[in-house]
């Protein structure tokens, strides 16, 4: 009699598992194959991008990925900005009317910092400054987020790339954690990720492409970097395949992170290409799309 309870026992604990099971797979499955989304400058569709207000906007949109792009100014400082020089996203042009076509290395970090860089945005964000790369690598880390960080026309900084992983060690971020599960480092500049993978060849890199890469140069590319990331209009669900077949620099598949995907009708067509990642200025549109 007690042979058969603890069987009874048994076969109803053996089926009460099995009963679970089928709920919890497609859940995980779903999550892990769903494109991861990065906050295209922070959340660039919502506050001036390239500012710790974007970032805090995209935290608050449930973004842990952020993307954005690093220059070095003439006194050597690495602050955020995106274009060559200052004119689209601060008044440099009432503050500094004789030199607002000037590239950003034409100025030091003392006259950024007098720059108003949210107000062209919306009056809410006036006296927003444009931030240094350590205070933005504070500010994520107190959010919680992780980081695409491009080079910005590294050729306009020669030496960028040395300056950028001091400031990433002085800040902590080349640690295992961060190394392993929150960082990422890409260029238009093939040049400056090679030299990052050569400095620092446990960094996960990108090489950005704006038209689709041919298949010798994807090669290439899967020499020195983890992902190839274009403009997404450029390619189609075949590249991403073609990136697929390629193992990366740390001997993983190569991956890609399309950008910059804003509708949801495009967030749909990158995900079923089978994609990576995506980046979008509006991270919460891209996600709803999503599911």
């Amino acid at each position: 009699m007690r042979s058969r309870t603890a069987a009874a026992t048994s076969v109803a604990l053996s089926t009460a598992a099995v009963l679970l099971v089928p709920a919890a797979i497609p859940t995980a499955t779903a999550a892990e194959n769903r494109p991861r989304i990065s906050g295209h400058r922070g959340a660039a569709g919502y506050a001036p991008e390239n500012t710790l207000p974007s970032f805090d906007k995209a935290d608050e949109l449930g973004v842990d990925w952020v993307e954005t792009d690093v220059q070095r100014t003439r006194d050597g400082e690495l602050i955020l900005l995106h274009d060559r020089d200052l004119r689209r996203t601060t008044n440099v042009e009432s503050v500094f009317p004789s030199r607002a076509s000037r590239p950003v290395s034409d100025f030091t970090a003392a006259e950024l910092a007098l720059l108003d860089a949210g107000s062209w945005k919306d009056a809410r964000f006036s006296g927003t400054r444009i931030p240094t790369l350590g205070q933005t690598l504070d500010r994520l880390d107190r959010n919680g987020q992780s980081l695409l960080l491009e080079i910005k026309q590294p050729d306009l900084h020669p030496g960028i790339e040395g300056a950028i992983l001091d400031v990433l060690a002085r800040k902590g971020w080349l640690d295992g954690d961060h190394v392993d599960h929150r960082l990422i480092v890409m260029s238009f500049g093939t040049n400056a990720v090679r030299t990052i993978h050569r400095k620092r060849p446990e960094l996960k890199t990108s090489v950005l492409v704006s038209a689709r890469p041919s298949a010798s140069a994807l090669r290439g590319y899967a020499a020195y970097a983890d992902q190839v990331n274009p403009d997404y209009r450029q390619v189609s669900g075949d590249f991403v395949a073609a990136v697929h077949a390629l193992k990366g620099a740390h001997g993983k598949p190569l991956e890609t992170i399309p950008w910059v995907i804003n509708t949801a009708s495009a967030a749909r067509t990158v995900a079923g290409w089978g994609a990576d990642g995506m980046t979008s200025d509006l991270p919460d549109v891209a996600a709803r799309a999503l599911g």
